[in-house]
């Protein structure tokens, strides 16, 4: 299995990824497929395919912040199951952060990731067995993540300026000994995460009002 990074529309690649992305997630959550130009060859958004024989059998877009040292997980796409293609992203992609923060001269603080909480919300997709919203949230949970305790909208990738709910921000921490997060930090992360979107819902732009008037964040147990 190869771990291939995707920098162009052109790449013949893409097409299987967003295929992907239009098979596992709701409408709200997939941007255009033209409106990926921008983002693929932007140095900083790192989009990378699981391939397996010439076919896409898995993938996964992050971002690593220099100035914070922490990183972004904004998806992470298991295609087909009994390859070991979850172990095989997270482990690629954990050591491709950790050579960008060792360039940064710094050990990665840790990964932010949005997570459906099918515990709230009936979600009608997945595709596979493996991205059913139930199975992929207790798996982030093994992997370290923790719910960041505070009530979590985001604006939708449609750009529609509608708020979508049903999930929650959460952090992965470099040591587990960490219990909370700079609530300045959320804010200011979420300020650049989003400043692609002209459009945000006023929920959204409250939620991060309210982030600037706290100190820490609590880091809960998924």
């Amino acid at each position: 299995m190869e771990y291939r990074r995707i920098t162009s529309l052109a790449d013949p690649l893409f097409g299987q990824v967003h295929n992907m992305l239009a098979e596992v997630f709701p409408p709200e959550e997939v941007l255009e497929y033209s409106l990926w130009k921008e983002p693929l060859e932007d140095p900083g958004i790192r989009v990378f395919a699981a391939v397996q024989d010439g076919t896409v059998v898995g993938t996964t877009e992050y971002r690593y912040y220099a100035d914070w040292n922490v990183a972004m997980t904004d998806f992470t796409i298991i295609g087909r199951e009994g390859l070991g293609v979850g172990r095989f992203l997270a482990q690629n992609r954990l050591q491709d952060l950790q050579k960008l923060a060792a360039d940064n001269h710094a050990e990665l603080l840790g990964m932010f990731a949005e997570i459906y909480d099918p515990y709230r919300v009936a979600y009608d997709f997945g595709g596979i067995k493996p991205m059913d919203p139930f199975v992929r949230r207790e798996v982030l949970s093994h992997l370290g993540y923790k719910r960041i305790d505070f009530p979590y909208v985001h604006p939708s990738w449609q750009g529609d300026g509608e708020a979508v709910s049903g999930l929650d921000l959460c952090f992965m921490p470099g040591s587990e000994d960490v219990e909370e997060i700079g609530a300045g930090l959320v804010a200011d992360f979420l300020t650049r995460y989003y400043a692609v979107l002209k459009d945000k819902p006023d929920a959204w732009t409250s939620m991060v009002e309210q982030l600037r008037t706290r100190d820490k964040l609590a880091l809960l147990p998924l």
